[in-house]
């Protein structure tokens, strides 16, 4: 993929509300899931994209949340926006994070031309900070594609029998 395309789909998430994100089911890429908005008056329906983050070979997931703020966010009322809203700390209820100030594409590093030798295709490293966790994620491809509302990632059908 060429990295003018890669920032360019990187852009299109700043500011946009991260719905979801970790490995998928099959554990071979790693997807974020994106509600993404527009001023109402732009006409533009929201949606939900998938931004699948190809042969993902690294993935770092950090707390971008001061400990300060955790200090006073361990209160389990506070993962469900009801009965969370209305307490001091912060409402991991609410079930999202703002992709703010959004994704970059890293230079190339030690790392990516590593992946690069020994897959033969080349690898690209983004990092992406949310108002909850910094993501950094060492791939190959990325793929978006449009997803219903209530995409579930990890409905799991047994293959082995075994549930």
């Amino acid at each position: 993929m060429d990295t003018a395309e890669l920032e360019q789909l990187l852009d299109e998430t700043f500011d946009h509300a991260v719905v979801h994100h970790g490995y998928t089911n099959y554990m071979r890429d790693y997807e974020v899931i994106v509600h993404a908005t527009a001023a109402p008056s732009t006409g533009i329906a929201p949606s939900h994209l998938r931004y699948l983050f190809r042969y993902c070979v690294e993935a770092w997931c950090r707390t971008s949340v001061p400990a300060e703020t955790w200090r006073v966010s361990l209160d389990d009322r506070l993962i469900d926006y009801e009965t969370g809203v209305d307490l001091d700390g912060y409402v991991w209820g609410v079930k999202w994070h703002c992709m703010y100030p959004g994704a970059k594409l890293l230079p190339e590093s030690e790392a990516t031309q590593r992946w690069s030798k020994a897959l033969g295709i080349d690898f690209h490293e983004v990092h992406l900070e949310t108002n909850a966790h910094n993501l950094t994620l060492l791939f190959s491809d990325l793929q978006v594609s449009e997803v219903t509302a209530g995409y579930a990632p990890f409905v799991v059908e047994s293959q082995s029998g075994v549930d």
